[in-house]
């Protein structure tokens, strides 16, 4: 008997929730986990539920295997027949784009545990998180190049906000792999841990995240964001009608309270 569809799309992409924390796993090992188009809709699908979900108060993404993801994979994407000029365009924007903005757009901190190889729309992916945790053999590889086409999926802006214009230019231009500890020192990563410290560690980065206040979090993580491309007069306005919303929270409340009362506090993510 086969497995239905929906099942086995479950079972390439995995998903858990545990302490607070959704757990996002691409599971095509045997492809180095390329993204199908029905595995992106889900990924989009789920980080949406994390961001409506109170229960949620951290995202982990990863995958299992040697790659982290090794790009895009447009097997199984729906057949429009014949291409026509716009085609290309739309297909960007509504497929790799939207998957790099469902991360972005995250009400809840992302975090990408990087367990191999993260080439093209996978490095993307990896870069669009909050925090980056790469596993040491871990390689980031802008692709592109090697096939003649144009960075997509939010490369274009996400590189030089993260690394500079000339440093990202020479990634985009080479497409050398980026090992993890170069990846680290130009800022692409936070943490480079070996590979049997990998889950440990971002389970511990995200439980953590998922005692704080989470709405806080939420918002500096916009404005953050915006920040990048914003004039100071614009981000003070965000940074200050933020706070003003942020103090009608429970956990800005409990902050207060617990600072003048000097013991620890506990945030319950409202």
């Amino acid at each position: 008997m086969t497995s239905s569809p929906e099942i086995s799309l479950d079972s390439l992409v995995l998903h858990a929730t545990d302490n607070g924390v959704s757990w996002i796993t691409l599971n095509r090992p045997e492809a180095m986990n390329a993204v199908t188009w029905d595995q992106r809709e889900r990924v989009i699908s789920l980080l949406a539920d994390a961001s409506a979900d109170p229960a949620v108060r951290a995202v982990v993404l990863t995958a299992t295997g040697k790659g982290f993801c090794a790009g895009a994979d447009l097997r199984g994407a729906p057949s429009g027949g014949e291409r026509v000029p716009g085609d290309v365009a739309r297909t960007i924007r509504l497929g790799a784009q939207r998957l790099i903005a469902a991360v972005l757009d995250c009400e809840k901190p992302v975090i990408a545990a990087v367990n191999g190889t993260a080439a093209g729309i996978g490095a993307h992916l990896a870069f669009a998180c909050d925090l980056v945790i790469a596993a040491e053999q871990a390689r980031f590889i802008e692709v592109f190049v090697r096939r003649g086409l144009v960075p997509d999926g939010g490369g274009a802006y996400l590189l030089p906000r993260l690394v500079g214009p000339q440093r990202a230019k020479e990634l985009m231009f080479f497409g050398d792999a980026l090992p993890a500890a170069d990846a680290e020192r130009l800022g692409l990563v936070n943490r480079v841990v070996a590979a049997d410290e990998l889950e440990k560690t971002a389970r511990a980065w995200a439980e953590r995240l998922a005692t704080g206040p989470t709405r806080a979090i939420a918002m500096t993580k916009q404005l953050v964001n915006a920040a990048l491309e914003s004039d100071r007069a614009t981000a003070f306005a965000a940074e200050a009608a933020a706070q003003e919303i942020n103090m009608t929270t429970a956990d800005a409340n409990e902050g207060v309270a617990s600072f003048v009362e000097r013991r620890t506090p506990s945030y319950e993510g409202r």
